[in-house]
This record gives structure tokens, sequence and C-alpha cells, in this order.
């Protein structure tokens, strides 16, 4: 991939009173309670350009995108977002801890050139319309990248890994801690040499995208449809596959809505599935038992075997194991061993669509299905959901293996919605790029019309 140094618009501590306090996860992550806790968090949080508030009186002047537009343009006026004065490329640093264990994973954020799919670069999984329409709708009137692609790529020399060390020998201009205790690191990177060496690297590398598939199909349709050349450079942070902190995450699914659902009605018809179960009686057996469910879903994983846990209020946990991988080649019989091979798949069609009737449509809406990403307690509030009556079900799952991500992209395939988890998520906000109307115009005469409204 073709990669070029830029000149990031960052926060001002100064100005901020906490550049940290502005950045926040990617909008798709953004709930409801999270969006009110960045927005009181820092009047400058980058919550208002990303997922704004949205209130019934919206009209087509005035939205949620036309004030991510007010919002950036008052940052810059007020000085709280302020441009590096040389182009560089930017060491990002993330340590974080999951049950104990601590990590650190590194990557380099830097302008990579966009190209459609099978040009280098690979995408892992499927997208939906709505985020596309939503994300293209704010790049049209903001004309910015607000927060970076994330990008996988495999390179047994770790060359950006020795470029990272050495510029977190000096001081990072943010380092702030998140609310999950993440500590989030950037030091600029503006030696000639370094970003010469690295752009060499990546110019023989393939990319895959590990975090943004709708924002990278978003920018592809926003050059398109502009013809800007400095539309096809989007913000990315690539990341090396052989990176020690590179870690994934399960995301397990819940399931509500279904009509006459019942669990030993689906376990009794789930005949290409060995079943184990895991019984409580009380509180203290239940912990034990889900303990025990884990175990073996872990270890039967190990195995190389497509497994799941479930678990239905009925006062057992259970794990239900693949018996022959042909069941997949019949229901997949055109996609690769990968794509065959991966657990999601299996759960999503020798369960889910089959036995529960959730298919394409259903889980394009997620009518029926809600996605429960494995980080800090969403396991047990989960199950809470299921003991309430809420959910009916939730299935648990083993996380996608990085080589697995790998193989299925290179095959030119793609795994359903929700995979994988990369932990942590990339931060917007670490960097900004903007785009000028005009290549030779200052930011601070573009239109303040720009693109509003049109669709």
């Amino acid at each position: 991939m073709e990669i070029k140094p830029f000149r990031a618009w960052r926060f001002d501590g100064t100005v901020t009173s906490n550049a940290g306090q502005c950045i926040a996860p990617p909008y798709d992550v953004i709930d409801e309670n999270l969006q009110q806790e960045l927005y009181h968090l820092n009047p400058y949080n980058i919550v208002r350009a990303i997922r704004g508030q949205i209130f019934p009186s919206d009209s087509k002047q005035e939205n949620q995108y036309t004030r991510a537009r007010a919002y950036l343009d008052k940052a810059v006026a007020d000085g709280a977002l302020k441009q590096d004065l040389k182009e560089a490329i930017y060491a990002y640093i993330q340590d974080f801890s999951i049950r104990g264990i601590s990590h650190r994973r590194s990557g380099i954020i830097a302008l990579g050139k966009i190209e459609p799919f099978g040009k280098g670069v690979r995408p892992h999984e499927k997208t939906l319309e709505g985020p596309k329409a939503d994300r293209l709708r704010l790049t049209r009137v903001t004309a910015a990248q607000f927060g970076q692609i994330f990008m996988l790529y495999d390179d047994t020399q770790k060359t950006a890994e020795a470029i990272i060390d050495k510029a977190a020998t000096g001081p990072a201009v943010l380092d702030y801690t998140d609310g999950e205790n993440v500590r989030h690191r950037l030091h600029i990177i503006d030696q000639p040499q370094q970003i010469d060496v690295f752009g060499r690297m990546m110019k023989m590398q393939k990319t895959v995208i590990a975090d943004g598939h709708h924002r990278y199909e978003t920018a592809l349709n926003y050059w398109k449809q502009t013809g800007r050349p400095e539309a096809q450079y989007l913000m990315m942070t690539f990341v090396n596959m052989r990176n020690e902190g590179l870690v994934i995450q399960p995301t397990h699914r819940l399931v509500a809505g279904l009509a006459n659902f019942c669990i030993q009605k689906l376990l009794s018809e789930m005949t290409e599935f060995e079943i184990q179960k895991f019984g409580f009686a009380d509180l203290a057996s239940k912990n034990k038992a889900k303990t025990e469910m884990f175990k073996s879903l872990k270890r039967l994983g190990g195995q190389g075997k497509n497994v799941f846990g479930i678990y239905a209020a009925n006062g057992t946990f259970y794990t239900a194991a693949l018996r022959d991988t042909a069941a997949m080649k019949k229901a997949l019989p055109t996609f690769s061993d990968a794509a065959r091979g991966l657990d999601v798949n299996v759960l999503h069609l020798l369960i889910l669509e089959k036995h529960l009737g959730i298919g394409e449509k259903q889980l394009a809406a997620e009518s029926n299905i809600e996605y429960i990403k494995d980080i800090g307690d969403a396991i047990d509030k989960s199950i809470n959901k299921v003991d309430s009556g809420i959910s009916q079900a939730v299935f648990f799952v083993n996380p996608t293996r990085i080589e697995q991500v790998g193989a299925v992209a290179a095959a030119g395939e793609k795994m359903p919605q929700k995979s994988t988890f990369f932990y942590p998520k990339v931060f917007s906000g670490v960097t900004i790029n903007i785009l000028p109307i005009d290549p030779m115009e200052p930011y601070e005469n573009r239109s303040q019309t720009l693109c509003i409204g049109k669709e």
C-alpha cells in the first residue's frame, strides 16, 4: 500500500484543558449513555462530530451533520484544534489489560492510498448500507476524517516496531488513560528517513481492514463522487499482524423476540452437534457451571472444533460442538475451507438460520439479535438479560484467530458482521485530517455551505 505523511490536526490541551478528554471511541460503539458521558466530559469532545445528538426538530438545514461541521469550525477558530507544522507519521501506542494480563499494541498513523477491494486492500467483514449512508453524509458536510481505519499487514522484520520504539523514547504529544483504563499515547515521527523506511516497507504490503469497513467504503464513494485527488488518501492506523499486543476478543450473540422459542426443542434439533450439559441448582453452582462451560469451550476450540456455549435460563449451561465438518461443506459448497471453518459461520448457518429463522434479513435489521463484545462484565450482563426474560438465549463463541482473518481475506471472502472484536478500539480524534476545498486555499476560507443538505 502507498502511504504518505500529513500535517494532522490535534487537540491542544492548553485550550481544551485536557486533550485526552476530547478523543472518543469510534462512532459505532457509542451508545446513548456513552454519548452523554462524552458530551459532558469536555466541550470539545469529538463525539459532537462522529456521533452527534439527534433532535425531533432536525431538518435538512439543521441536523447532526451540520452541527458536526459547526463544531469543527468552532474548534479550529478557538484554537482547540491546531495543525502540526511539519508533515509526519505518528506512533500510536495503547496499553491495556484483559483479565489481569497486560498488553501493549502499537501502530503507525499515516495516510493510505485507498483502492477498490482486491488491489492491495482486503476486507474481512460484510457491511450494511445504513451506516455507509450515514458516514457519507458526515464526510460530505465536514470534508474531514476524524478517525483512522484500523489496517493489518504482515511484516516479519517488524520494521514499524523499531521505528515506534525509537519514537517512544521521546515525549508523547498525547498521553491519556480512558474510562476502560486503556492508556493512549501519541508520538510524532517527522524524520524523513524514518518516514521513508516505513513507506518503503508498506509499499510491499497487502493490507486487511481490521476495523472501519463502513468508513473505508464511504471514503471510496466520496472519492469517486467528488473526484478530489486528496480524497484518495485516508487516515489509517497500520498494525503488524505479528505485533504482540494484537488481541481479538469474541463477540457473543443474544437472541430475543423469537416466537415459540424452546431451548429443549432447539437442542433436540441440533443433531449436527454434540451437546454437553453443565447443570446447577443455586448461585454458587451456577458460577461453577459457567466456569466449566467456558473451560470446555476453550479446550474444544483449542482442539480445532467448531464449538459454542449456550445459556437459556433453564438451570443449565451447554456446549455444542460440531460433529462433522461435512455439514458446512454442504451449507457453503462454493466457499473456502477457511470460511467454512469459522465458528461464526457455523453458528449463523447451522443454528441461527437453520433452526431459529435468523437469516440475512434479520441479521441486517438486528431485529432478533444483539451483539455482546466480550470485555469487562459483558458476559454476566448477557446472562442477566436472559434470566430477566429480556432475551431468550445467549450463544458464546471463542475469539476468531488472526490467521483466520488473514486466510478468509486472502480467499476474497467476507466474514459475517461482528466476527472480530479487536480490543481496544482505535480512538477517533487522536489525529484528524481535514481536506481543504482547494489545496491552495487555507482552512479558514472554506465556505460554510459546503455540501450541506446534498445527497
